[in-house]
C-alpha cells in the first residue's frame, strides 16, 4: 500500500493509540505515536509529520501547547480529539487554527475522512502559490478555494462515503448544496455537523 502521508497522533490513553494506529495505518498513513505532549514535540521536531491527531487533556503539557508548538516552530497542521465541546474549548480551538475539532467517542470510520481531507486541503494548496493557510479566500484561484476549510473537510467524507475522487467529491457537495439552496460553505457545515452528532454518545 502506498503512504499517503505521515501522522502523530498524541492521547494519553493507550487504547485510543492503539486503535487509531492501527486503523490509520490500515488508511495507507504512516503512523507515529506519543502519550505525552513532551515526547510528541520530541517526536514531531525529529519526525516532521504532514499532520498531528491531538488529544487535549492531558498531563504535563496539553494538546494546546503542542498545538501551539507545532504551529510556531514547524508550521505542523493539527486536529483535536477531545471529549470535551464547552464553549471555552472550542474557542481555544478556533484561536489555535486547528484544521478539525472531533468529538469522542469516535470510531475510525469518522476520524480517516478527516484526516483525508486534511490531506486532500494541503494537496489543494501548492507552497509557492500559497505560503500563507490564512491567505484570504477571495486571493485564490477558485478551484483553491472551493477547497478551503471546513469545504474540504466536507469533500473529504465524501470521498471516504462513496470512494470517490475529489473533484467528484466537490462536485457532488456543490450540487448538495445548490439543492438545498444553501452556500457550500453552509452545505459543508451542515454536513460536518451531522457527522459530529453521529459521534456523541446516546443520551441518557
Amino acid at each position: 500500500m502506498t503512504d499517503k502521508g505521515k501522522i502523530l497522533v498524541v492521547d494519553d490513553d493507550r487504547l485510543v493509540l492503539a486503535t487509531l494506529s492501527y486503523g490509520l495505518s490500515q488508511a495507507g498513513y504512516v503512523v507515529m505515536t506519543a502519550d505525552n505532549g513532551d515526547d510528541a514535540i520530541l517526536m514531531a521536531r525529529e519526525h516532521r509529520p504532514e499532520l498531528a491527531l491531538l488529544d487535549i487533556r492531558m498531563e504535563g503539557k496539553s494538546g494546546f501547547d503542542v498545538a501551539a508548538y507545532l504551529r510556531e516552530y514547524l508550521q505542523t497542521p493539527f486536529m483535536f480529539l477531545s471529549a470535551f465541546s464547552d464553549d471555552d474549548t472550542v474557542a481555544q480551538v478556533k484561536a489555535l487554527g486547528a484544521v478539525a475539532y472531533l468529538i469522542k467517542p469516535l470510531d475510525i470510520g469518522q476520524i480517516v475522512p478527516a484526516v483525508d481531507a486534511a490531506f486532500a486541503s494541503r494537496g489543494a494548496q501548492r507552497p509557492a502559490e500559497l505560503p500563507k493557510l490564512a491567505k484570504p479566500a477571495d486571493k485564490l484561484p477558485a478551484a483553491q478555494a472551493a477547497l478551503a476549510q471546513p469545504v474540504a473537510i466536507a469533500v473529504g467524507i465524501l470521498m471516504h462515503r462513496y470512494s470517490l475522487a475529489r473533484p467528484q467529491a466537490l462536485e457532488r457537495l456543490q450540487r448538495m448544496a445548490q439543492a438545498q439552496g444553501r452556500s457550500l460553505f453552509d452545505e459543508s457545515e451542515r454536513m460536518i455537523a451531522a457527522v459530529e452528532t453521529l459521534a456523541l454518545p446516546p443520551a441518557h
